[in-house]
């Protein structure tokens, strides 16, 4: 739950310095959550998940 929680605050980040910086337009950033909203209810949401798991645990790992 956590790491969800600090993906999802991770990527809303990302996409306020792209809108701010690159020039994402809003309406770009809503459709792309509105394909996260529906993806996550897809046959392939548990395959994401495990990915984004599996990153996290490398990045976990990893010791400076």
């Amino acid at each position: 739950m956590i790491l969800s929680i600090s993906g999802v605050v991770l990527l809303g980040v990302i996409v306020f310095l792209f809108s701010r910086k690159d020039g994402l337009k809003v309406s770009h950033a809503v459709v792309c959550a509105l394909f996260g909203f529906y993806l996550s209810g897809t046959a392939v949401a548990p395959s994401i998940a495990a990915g984004g798991a599996s990153i996290a645990n490398l990045l976990g790992g990893i010791t400076l």
